[in-house]
């Protein structure tokens, strides 16, 4: 009787790794239509500029440096800067915590979700007007959102899911076949992840031209906040699973 008691009290365990399995992609992919939301929104009506994707902004800061038109440095430059304070913060709160997986995600959503508020809040009366005090209000709060968002990401290491980055996700479906090394999960996750990018700039960019720079704010932050609120959910009900009974 007693190994049997000792068994079942083991059972939980494959419960909980396969519910963090599942609700990590999830979440992931939540953040990554996030993304798609901010930065269409960003370069739409910021001054074409990213907050999420240094990689462009970085470019765009060239771009401008040399004088091309239509692209501003200072906006870039600013970007950039905030990302990086962003995740440099993140990096350091990390480095302190030895926090399980979706503990770590539910904290940096919360953080995030902080910054989407005071954005949207800021943004509804707010117009499209690149080079205004209240537009570079705007890009500090969202790159260290995003900022904090990629070093979160980054310390998860979900497996084709960055949120921010598919450049080698993209490359991966195409080279990582001829090799061997991609799995089915593997090839659905950076499919998945290629989608919700697709729709989340998608989205942006129609509710951007169409209702303005609020709108696509506020769902950023609806997204965030079910991410942080599916972490905290997850967490509590993994919780109780391991609970001895």
């Amino acid at each position: 009787m007693a190994t049997a008691s000792s068994q079942i009290g083991e059972l939980p365990r494959p419960h909980i790794e396969a519910d963090t399995r599942i609700v990590l992609p999830a979440i992931m992919l939540t953040l990554t239509l996030v993304t798609g939301f901010v930065d269409a929104t960003s370069f739409l009506a910021f001054g074409r500029v990213f907050v999420a994707n240094m990689t462009g902004n970085i470019v765009f800061l060239g771009f401008a440096t040399a004088g091309a038109p239509g692209l501003s440095a200072p906006a870039s430059l600013l970007a950039l800067v905030a990302f990086l304070l962003g995740g440099y913060l993140t990096g350091r709160f990390l480095l302190r915590s030895r926090e399980a997986p979706l503990r770590t995600l539910r904290n940096f959503a919360g953080f995030q979700f902080a910054l989407f508020v005071v954005a949207t809040a800021l943004s509804s009366g707010v117009g499209p007007i690149a080079g205004s005090a209240e537009i570079a209000v705007l890009i500090v709060l969202l790159g260290l959102a995003m900022g904090m968002q990629n070093a979160g990401a980054r310390h998860l290491a979900v497996a084709d899911l960055t949120t921010t980055v598919l450049t080698l996700t993209v490359t991966g479906l195409v080279a990582d076949p001829s090799t061997g090394r991609m799995s089915g999960t593997s090839a659905i996750r950076r499919l998945l992840s290629i989608g919700a990018m697709l729709s989340g700039a998608f989205g942006g960019a129609w509710l951007v031209l169409h209702l303005g720079i609020l709108a696509p704010l506020s769902v950023a932050t609806l997204l965030v906040g079910i991410a942080g609120v599916a972490a905290h959910l997850s967490l509590s009900g993994t919780a109780r699973a391991a609970a001895p009974t």
